[in-house]
């Protein structure tokens, strides 16, 4: 009974200061709501990015130059045409099924009055393939395409969209320039999702034959007689050989770049799992780094409780001494304001959950690309922190009440 009368006596008096208890507990409610709010973005975000990579295929790796780690070699050989040809060869790596290449153009796209700067991609026949990237409407890039370096293009819908205002437009049959040289579109890439995150705007591309932007958009030769290329898109045989993949292609490139010491290797090798761990490390270190930033608010909170329960304290001092007067123990007087403090943070953090609630939904729109919402493990923690809050900070003023002697307490004016 003594808790259930501890229970009535804490929430008369709240009642009694319903506009002082409510501004108390407004930095629980924000300190609360805050929290959830960038857990739920952050784990969007991790979410968002997770899936952009999984839409490369489970099983793609990505080859490509890149200065030396360590060693005693400072300069960088490309990756060449030749190079991808051989890695494509069951005898030099069993463990791969598909090469496809790709060659990066910065140029200056232009159709009637519309132009943008964008970095177009010479790219092989099988990139659709090897990327899961299917047409949209038209055709890829074909392999008579590649013999004779024509001047033909594919699409993005952004890139559909920024030159003839429309991205459901179907360009077939257009012509658009390339750095001054006329291109006839044959095909629109199908609408890949989202247009934020790692891989930014995945729909604002050109595509060209690989053996065009090598040698009508640039003239990139490397030292063994073939065509510089910047991305090897490579697909294992299976997601179980994904590491032999990896050691045919290090093997190989290291004897082809005449790499002798380790440190000294000009290109990487990454897969999608290893991109999805790290930017995963980043997007939850951001997230907690918010969290905690958020979590300020939950400490002056806190610290607002005990100083509006030490004014409490004060004012009930007599009602206090009365109290004991008539049998109550310290205990029970502990037990009273240890409620009404653990009351205060616990609807606080009730407004709070439905704060971020509110924030999560605003989120969603406004980015309806990312995937926000409330999960139970978030609400527990919210919950099990705001009650933590009441407790801890509900302590030395209810203790103080606690040890008030009566005759003290009856005095007190």
């Amino acid at each position: 009974m003594k808790l259930f009368e501890s229970l009535r006596i804490a929430i008369d008096g709240l009642l009694t200061n319903r506009m002082r208890a409510l501004l108390t507990a407004l930095g629980i409610i924000i300190g609360v709501g805050a929290v959830i709010g960038l857990a739920s973005l952050g784990r969007g975000v991790e979410s968002f990015i997770a899936s952009e990579f999984q839409a490369l295929g489970s099983n793609v790796l990505f080859v490509y130059s890149t200065a030396p780690t360590g060693g005693t070699r400072t300069t960088i050989q490309p990756i060449s045409s030749l190079e991808a040809e051989a890695l494509a060869n069951p005898v030099v790596a069993p463990a791969i099924r598909a090469v496809a290449s790709e060659m990066g153009v910065p140029a200056r796209v232009s159709h009637g009055g519309s132009s943008l700067q964008l970095s177009v991609s010479g790219v092989s026949p099988n990139y659709i393939e090897v990327r899961d990237w299917p047409v949209r409407n038209g055709a890829f890039v074909s392999d008579a395409d590649i013999e004779n370096t024509a001047r033909v293009a594919v699409l993005g819908t952004t890139v559909v969209e920024k030159l003839f205002g429309d991205k459901a437009f179907d360009p077939i049959g257009q012509q658009i320039t390339i750095n001054d040289r006329v291109f006839t579109v044959i095909g629109v890439m199908a609408e890949q999702g989202g247009g934020i995150g790692a891989l930014g705007d995945q729909n604002e591309v050109i595509f060209v034959p690989i053996s065009t932007a090598q040698t009508r958009l640039d003239r990139a030769r490397t030292r063994d007689g073939g065509y510089r290329v910047d991305v090897l898109h490579i697909a294992a045989q299976s997601e179980e050989v994904m590491d032999d993949a990896m050691l045919q292609i290090e093997s190989y490139l290291s004897d082809a770049h005449g790499i002798t010491y380790q440190g000294d290797q000009d290109f990487a090798t990454i897969n999608q799992k290893d991109l999805i761990s790290s930017l995963g490390q980043v997007t939850g270190i951001l997230t907690v780094f918010l969290s905690l930033i958020a979590g300020i608010s939950l400490l002056v909170g806190g610290i607002g409780i005990m100083n509006i329960m030490l004014v409490s304290v004060t004012e009930r001092t007599r009602e206090i001494g009365l109290r004991k007067a008539v049998g109550a123990s310290g205990a029970d007087i502990l037990l009273q304001f240890l409620i009404e403090s653990l009351l205060l943070s616990l609807v606080g953090g009730a407004l709070g959950v439905a704060l971020g609630w509110l924030i999560t939904v605003i989120g969603g729109l406004l980015v309806p690309d990312l995937e926000l919402g409330l999960t139970t493990d978030t609400i527990v923690l919210a919950t099990g922190v705001s009650s933590f809050i009441g407790i801890f900070f509900g302590i030395y003023p209810a203790s103080r009440a606690a040890r008030m002697k009566p005759i003290d307490a009856l005095r007190f004016e």
